[in-house]
């Protein structure tokens, strides 16, 4: 099984940290989570594992709103790893939103998407595994934090425009109260809308000396990390988180990948591909994980991989695997699901 980056996470000592000043004991979450307590000392987990420990202190908190405030407030800045530390000492809140999304890059399993527009600020949240259930609270803490980072880094309280969950995430006025904007938790995304104007208020905790000595460092292991992948995987990798917001085109793929149209194709025929080729693959891969998720209805399956109309997936998938979607997934659903040797390329969804 191939390894990637997100197969090994790293769990910040912050959170061991912010457990114990709630109360709560490293062992307890652990025996939750039903892992060994050398879990608590490992410097990295697996997928599985990280949500499992998420999922437990979940359980352990009680409300999932509840748990998810009092560990976004009580967390020391100083326990962050410098990828996330580097964004407190930015220069404004703008600045600070761009580094934690540039950086996150090195932090899977998740990618955050910036969108300013008119008056507003839009940060939609993206799991780059899809195909493992992720606890609703690491959902909840991850907004969370963006909205704590500009309140201290500004010293100020403010307060979002609008936030979207998936999922429902607990007590919904405790989510208001924190957030201070209401909350919807039925939505087809995860997203903290803020108010444009606050990106551009100043952070009291700038350190330009720190950044110095940060910026490149991290810039370096993205550039490294982002290297030790073959521009197939980085294409697919792309393609797969975009499918919500319709086909990818080559443009749109070699602009993320900062590259030219020309220079994409020429990376790719030397790699024996094609984007054309590449996006009938990623089509195909996350047709047959979103179908055996049985919670998925087939037109959402069909929307969620790019198409416009039910009509051209079912034409698709019938070149693909020979059967209509319904069929398939009555035969291989369950199966496909169960497999706990997954296919890498299946697994790194962005």
């Amino acid at each position: 099984m191939a390894t990637h980056s997100f197969d090994r996470l790293k769990m910040p000592l912050g959170f061991w940290e912010g457990l114990r000043q709630l109360g709560i004991a490293s062992h307890e979450v652990a025996r939750k989570a039903g892992l060994p307590l050398t879990i608590v000392t490992e410097p990295t987990v697996n997928i599985a594992q990280y949500y499992a420990i998420w999922q437990a202190y979940s359980d352990l908190a009680g409300d999932i709103a509840q748990g998810m405030i009092k560990l976004a407030t009580i967390y020391e800045v100083t326990k962050y790893p410098p990828t996330i530390l580097a964004t407190y000492h930015a220069r404004d809140y703008r600045d600070a939103l761009h580094r934690m999304a540039r950086y996150k890059q090195l932090c899977p399993p998740e990618r955050l998407r910036m969108i300013e527009d008119g008056e507003e600020c839009t940060i939609d949240l993206e799991w780059l595994v899809t195909d493992q259930s992720c606890p609703p609270l690491l959902v909840g803490i991850t907004l969370a934090f963006l909205l704590e980072l500009g309140r201290r880094g500004t010293g100020q309280h403010l307060i979002a425009s609008a936030v979207e969950f998936s999922q429902p995430m607990g007590d919904v006025q405790t989510l208001e109260a924190y957030f201070g904007c209401s909350i919807r938790t039925d939505a087809s995304r995860n997203r903290l809308t803020l108010h444009r104007k606050d990106l551009d208020r100043p952070f009291l905790t700038y350190n330009e000396e720190l950044l110095e000595i940060l910026t490149p460092a991290l810039d370096r292991t993205l550039h490294e990390r982002q290297g030790n992948r073959s521009v197939s995987e980085m294409v697919k990798w792309i393609m797969k988180r975009s499918f919500s917001a319709g086909r990818p085109n080559v443009q749109m793929v070699a602009k993320e990948l900062g590259m030219s149209d020309r220079t994409l194709q020429r990376r790719l025929t030397d790699e024996n591909t094609s984007f054309i080729h590449l996006l009938t693959q990623a089509r195909h891969e996350q047709a047959r994980m979103y179908l055996a998720d049985l919670s998925f209805d087939i037109k959402e399956v069909a929307f969620l991989i790019g198409y416009e109309d039910q009509n051209s997936f079912y034409r698709a998938f019938r070149a693909w695997e020979g059967d209509t979607p319904a069929n398939w997934r009555g035969e291989h659903a369950e199966g496909y699901a169960n497999v706990e040797d997954t296919p890498s390329d299946r697994r790194n969804i962005h």
